[in-house]
């Protein structure tokens, strides 16, 4: 164990410079003459509010006979632990903000680090984000619950913690980098959708993969991260290029009729909407915005055929073995045609067909 040292207080490099004149019993005044400086600049020097410069420090080798690399080397460490100081102070008037963001759940998954010093908690935040304070976190991380460049669905019923949000979606960003992409290809990532139709009957350990291969052919990163506490978060799709999207999943449901609707409602955005805009879905509430109903109407009509459905309602017999048969002929999950059901009122939500449905767990629970 190396048992490190850590003073609270930061020698300037000017006390060196008076220990060498006492040694020789220099005056400041007679160095200045030796080095073409004020005595005034001598004594700044001494008393750390003027800097020494690589010019000085070459000087001051003449004189002294010490290099000049180790005056640089004084007046470099100075500054910099200068710096930490006054880094740590501005760090310390932002402890607090640290009880909005989720590190207990961040550690415990090890997306940061653990400290019990809170100063170092908040650099591993910062770390995590890829910013320096908080002030650059509100410009670069952009997430707002009222932000109009930010597309939020979200209900009024419950509290949404927007740096939960924001942890959740770096998180995302962080994993799809490490996703090799094929430049984006809309017409690639159609014919992709309609082969990923035929996963939904699997489980996630079969699904998963394949899903996350096919997609990054296309151009389309996709990412599986846990749902954050009050996050409230269920999908998001983003542009992280013009080249690479990125599709996010929760699991936040559970079920397979709400992650499918989901993954293809977040891919509905990518087909329909602008690459400058981020759509981020949270609670489901009655005031959807004209995009978000048009990324749920194309999530509804790619997985169960308009036309079928309509045939499928007027026939009026919602059994298991009849929702299970028409499920085989659409190619998808019958969890999915009883969700829809559910979704349109034909059926209640709490229902004997809820069997149908299949239920996620994450491994680490």
């Amino acid at each position: 164990m190396v048992n490190k040292f850590n003073p609270d207080y930061i020698i300037p490099p000017g006390e060196t410079l008076a220990e060498l004149l006492d040694y020789y019993g220099m005056t400041q005044a007679e160095l200045a003459n030796r080095i073409g400086k004020t005595t005034k600049t001598v004594n700044e020097i001494i008393k750390g509010k003027a800097p020494i410069t690589p010019e000085t420090a070459l000087q001051l080798e003449k004189v002294f006979n010490v290099s000049a690399a180790f005056w640089n080397n004084l007046e470099s460490n100075y500054r910099q632990l200068l710096a930490k100081k006054a880094e740590n102070e501005h760090l310390q008037r932002q402890i607090d903000q640290l009880e909005k963001f989720p590190i207990t759940f961040m550690t415990k998954n090890r997306w940061i680090e653990k400290h019990t010093d809170e100063i170092k908690q908040l650099e591993e935040l910062f770390k995590f984000f890829g910013v320096a304070s908080f002030e650059a976190f509100e410009k670069v991380c952009q997430i707002r619950l009222s932000n109009p460049d930010t597309a939020f669905r979200q209900t009024g019923a419950f509290e949404i913690n927007r740096e939960s949000v924001a942890v959740w979606l770096r998180r995302g960003e962080i994993l799809a980098r490490e996703i090799e992409c094929e430049p984006y290809n809309e017409k690639k990532f159609k014919e992709a959708l309609l082969e990923i139709r035929k996963f939904t009957s699997e489980t996630p350990d079969i699904f998963v993969p394949k899903l996350v291969r096919l997609c990054s052919q296309c151009g389309v990163a996709v990412v599986f991260v846990p749902e954050t506490p009050k996050s409230r978060v269920s999908g998001a799709t983003k542009w992280l290029n013009p080249q690479k999207a990125l599709i996010q999943l929760s699991f936040r449901y559970r079920r397979n009729d709400s992650l499918w609707f989901t993954f293809f409602h977040e891919a509905g955005h990518i087909l329909l909407h602008s690459k400058k805009e981020t759509f981020v879905d949270l609670e489901d509430n009655n005031e959807k915005g004209d995009l978000e109903e048009e990324a749920n109407q194309f999530a509804a009509n790619f997985l169960i055929s308009p036309s079928k459905y309509k045939k499928f309602i007027e026939a009026n017999d919602f059994s298991t073995q009849s929702i299970c048969s028409f499920a085989d002929e659409l190619q998808i999950a019958p969890g999915i045609v009883v969700g829809r059901l559910q979704h349109d009122g034909i059926i209640p939500f709490r229902s004997i067909l809820n069997k149908l449905k299949i239920s996620y767990r994450w491994d680490n629970e």
